[in-house]
C-alpha cells in the first residue's frame, strides 16, 4: 500500500444540526485525535465561516459538504473559497460534468491551503426507482461507476460512494483514490433514512477510506463512548496514525 494514500481518522462526524450552538455543545464531548468534522448545507448556512473557524480552533479537520453544483467559474470559485476557509475537504457533484470538476480543480491548485477535492457521485438515499424518476437508466452502481470514472478523469482527489459500490470502484480505479461513504450503521445502531447501509467494519474491508457517522455517535446518551466503541470495531483493520493499514 502507498504511503499517505489513507491517513489521520477515519471517521467523519455528521454535524446534522440546524443551530452552531447545538454543534459546538457536541464537539465538546468529542475527541479532535480520534474523529474529523462533517458540517453540511444547513449548519453551514446558520453557522458561516464563524463556526468553521470555532470548530478549527478545537483542533477539528472539516469536511465541508455542500455539493456545489453550478456553472464551472462559480464552483471554481465556491471552492476556492473552501479552501481559503482552511477546511480539509471539500465537494462537488459529478453530475455537474467534466468542465466544472476541472474548474474546481484547477482552482483549489491555486489555493494557497489546498483541500481534498472529491465528488458527489449518487446520494446514498437514492435507489433504482429514483435514478429513473429523474432519467438516468441503469442501477445506482452502475451510475456510481460512470460518475466516478469521469471525477477521477476529471482530476478529483476521490469520490463519495455508498460502501456497496466501495469494492466495484477499488478495484477499477487509481488505487490513491479516496473512498468516502456514509451510509455507515453499527451493527447495534438504528437504519435511519439511508436506502444503502452497512457496517464500519464491512465498509472497510471493502477499501473504504473514511467513514461519514452521524446519529449512531450524535444520538448516543454518550458520543464518546460511541466513537470509542466503534473504534473499537474496525482497529483490526484500521489504524489512526498517519499511515493506516487495511
Amino acid at each position: 500500500m502507498e504511503q499517505n494514500r489513507r491517513y489521520g481518522p477515519r471517521i467523519i462526524i455528521a454535524l446534522d444540526y440546524a443551530e452552531p450552538q447545538a454543534a459546538l455543545e457536541m464537539v465538546a464531548q468529542l475527541d479532535p485525535k480520534r474523529c474529523r468534522l462533517k458540517v453540511g448545507k444547513e449548519l453551514f448556512t446558520r453557522g458561516g465561516p464563524q463556526l468553521l473557524a470555532q470548530l478549527r480552533a478545537k483542533g477539528y479537520e472539516i469536511f465541508l459538504d455542500l455539493k456545489f453544483h453550478d456553472i464551472p467559474n462559480t464552483v471554481a470559485g465556491a471552492c476556492a473559497a473552501a479552501a481559503d476557509l482552511g477546511v480539509w475537504m471539500v465537494n462537488v457533484h459529478a453530475l455537474g460534468g467534466r468542465k466544472m470538476m476541472e474548474a474546481a480543480r484547477n482552482a483549489v491548485a491555486k489555493a494557497a491551503h489546498q483541500p481534498l477535492l472529491i465528488a458527489v457521485t449518487i446520494l446514498t438515499s437514492m435507489g433504482e426507482e429514483d435514478l429513473k424518476e429523474i432519467g438516468l437508466t441503469g442501477s445506482p452502481a452502475e451510475n456510481v461507476s460512470r460518475l466516478a470514472a469521469l471525477a477521477h478523469q476529471s482530476g478529483m482527489d476521490g469520490v463519495v460512494c455508498s460502501p456497496h459500490e466501495v469494492a466495484m470502484l477499488r478495484g477499477s480505479i487509481d488505487k490513491a483514490f479516496h473512498l468516502v461513504t456514509p451510509g455507515i450503521r453499527p451493527t447495534w445502531a438504528a437504519k435511519g433514512d439511508q436506502a444503502r447501509i452497512t457496517t464500519p467494519v464491512d465498509a472497510l474491508r471493502l477499501g473504504a477510506d473514511y467513514l461519514v457517522i452521524g446519529r449512531p455517535i450524535t444520538a448516543a446518551a454518550e458520543p464518546l463512548e460511541a466513537l470509542q466503541l466503534i473504534e473499537a470495531d474496525i482497529a483490526p483493520l484500521a489504524a489512526t496514525g498517519d499511515e493506516i493499514t487495511a
